[in-house]
Parts: structure tokens; sequence; C-alpha cells
């Protein structure tokens, strides 16, 4: 019988990644370890369009081989680096 191979994302590895995307999106030179989970998606560090946050969300699908269906967005709103996070995370439980 194939075993299953998918596994789930480290939360440490999906927080590092969606900071990744987030840094490259706002164009700033930083690590991902200077980017807090409470820092606000367009406020003194970060910078991210409605366009970019469209490019940023298929990234992250690709990046960690998750999928992001439109049911996840249903009521929720985006203001920091922890909504990206959370939602990510939720879309890899699901994936598992």
């Amino acid at each position: 019988m194939p075993s299953d191979t998918t596994a789930t994302p480290d939360p440490t590895l999906i927080s590092a990644s969606v900071k990744r995307v987030l840094i490259t999106e706002s164009r700033i030179s930083v690590t991902p370890d200077a980017v807090p989970d409470d820092e606000p998606l367009n406020g003194g560090l970060l910078k991210v369009s409605s366009l970019g946050f469209l490019g940023m969300l298929i990234r992250l699908e690709d990046d960690l081989g998750v999928e992001l269906p439109d049911d996840l967005f249903v009521g929720r709103t985006f203001h920091t680096v922890r909504d990206i996070i959370d939602l990510v995370t939720t879309a890899a439980e699901g994936d598992a």
C-alpha cells in the first residue's frame, strides 16, 4: 500500500515563508526574524497592495504546496502578518 508523503508544513516554516513573501512584495531588505507577527500589512515596515496580495497568495500556495480555497476568505479580514500565517496554517491543516 503506498504511503502518503504529503505532510502538513511546520508552523515555523509557514511563518518564515509568509514573512519572506511579504518582504519580497514590500520590496524591503530585512530578514524574516525582523518582521513581528503583529506587524500591519500596510504600516511602517510592510506595504502590500491589493494586487500584490493576490500574487503573494499564489506564491505561498506554490512555495508551501497548499491550496487556499475561496471559502477560507469568507468573513475574514487581513490586517497583520499573523492573519496571513493563520490563513495558510488553516489551509495546510485542511490539506493534511
